[in-house]
């Protein structure tokens, strides 16, 4: 490990100390500081904070669409890219006073897989139960990073249970992409009995107490894990806060989960399901929504006004739901989402 240096956050007056050779939003997690992030690869922008005091950063590659050359040279940066050299001050741009506090320790383990099954044509559930330790405690919505064997890369994703699931089993809703380098891992070699390594828990999508508050889901593809594991946290607990989850998808065959989620409009009273197709076949006799997710939203909610919005799936349409969902009414610091961005093969939450 390398010297360590003080990191302060302001304005929420939080102090701690960054190895040299730990990203700065690396050493906060583990360190129980949970600042907002996303994608941990410099990509989506949402961990982009300002150096009040101090210059000596260094940063990992990350995209200049996310952190453009001229912001960089104003003093700001990528708290997942950037390593501290020298004692810093940083000014939060994007964080959540609820959830900074409430950090769980981040843990290595080993898991062993118990199920690799498809449930659309390209979507598979992955099932593992944890070894080494034997459990892992988080929030339902975060997610764990996978290392792929014989590389030093990661990769990550979203838990679509809670942490109350029996026999420290985790499971994932994952995308397969064409020479994807964990995807066409998990394609073609992952076998029941195969033991994998993560870390975790990571992420801020968490369910925030507001019991009044109505819960609006928008979601598509992968971005079902975070959302299911938030419905089934609120059966588990009971909550009955009028939710609605839109799911956008493209044709009948890549809707999944239908059973449980009908179910669950039957146990959680205040709960309805809709999914929409945005390129419906002639021959898959959809009676339901169509049109892309975002334009079915706008149809069907005139005011949202006092809601919370989660919204999870690929970036174009979390884009499109974020111009939406405060023009009809949802405060902005009231949406929270996951956007899963490309690292070259598949999706990162």
């Amino acid at each position: 490990m390398g010297d360590k240096h003080l990191v302060r956050f302001e304005p929420v007056g939080i102090e701690i100390e960054a190895d040299e050779e730990q990203t700065i939003l690396r050493a906060a997690a583990e360190q129980g500081v949970m600042l907002m992030h996303g994608c941990k690869e410099g990509q989506c922008a949402s961990c982009k904070s300002f150096i009040l005091d101090g210059d000596d950063v260094e940063h990992d590659r990350y995209s200049t669409f996310a952190l453009p050359d001229f912001e960089k040279e104003e003093g700001f940066t990528l708290l997942c890219r950037a390593h501290a050299y020298e004692d810093l001050t940083i000014e939060l741009l994007n964080y959540d006073e609820e959830m900074i506090h409430s950090g769980l320790p981040i843990q290595q383990a080993v898991v062993e897989v118990v199920a690799n099954e498809r449930v659309t044509h390209d979507l598979r559930h992955l099932v593992v139960r944890l070894v080494e330790p034997e459990t892992l405690k988080f929030f339902p919505g975060q997610y764990v990073d996978f290392g792929i064997p014989g590389t030093d890369e990661t990769r990550s994703f979203s838990m679509a249970n809670t942490s109350c699931r029996d026999g420290g089993l985790l499971e994932f809703v994952i995308k397969i992409y064409p020479g994807g380098l964990f995807s066409g891992f998990l394609d073609t070699e992952v076998a029941v009995g195969d033991r994998l390594d993560i870390s975790g828990p990571f992420g801020v999508f968490t369910l925030r107490d507001a019991p009044d508050a109505p819960l609006v889901f928008v979601g598509g593809g992968a971005g079902m894990a975070p959302i299911l594991a938030l419905l089934r946290s609120m059966a588990e607990r009971g909550i009955d806060r009028k939710a609605t989850f839109y799911y956008g998808a493209r044709a009948k065959r890549d809707l999944c989960f239908e059973e449980e989620l009908r179910a669950l409009e039957e146990k959680l009273p205040g709960f309805r399901y809709v999914p929409a197709l945005s390129e419906a076949a002639a021959d898959d006799g959809w009676t339901g929504e169509t049109g892309l997710i975002t334009d079915v939203v706008r149809r069907l909610e005139q005011n949202l006004r006092g809601a919370d919005a989660y919204v999870c799936g690929p970036p174009p349409m979390v884009e499109a739901a974020l111009e939406l969902l405060p023009e009809l009414g949802v405060a902005e610091r009231r949406v929270f989402y996951d956007k899963f961005t490309t690292t070259g093969e598949g999706t990162t939450p």
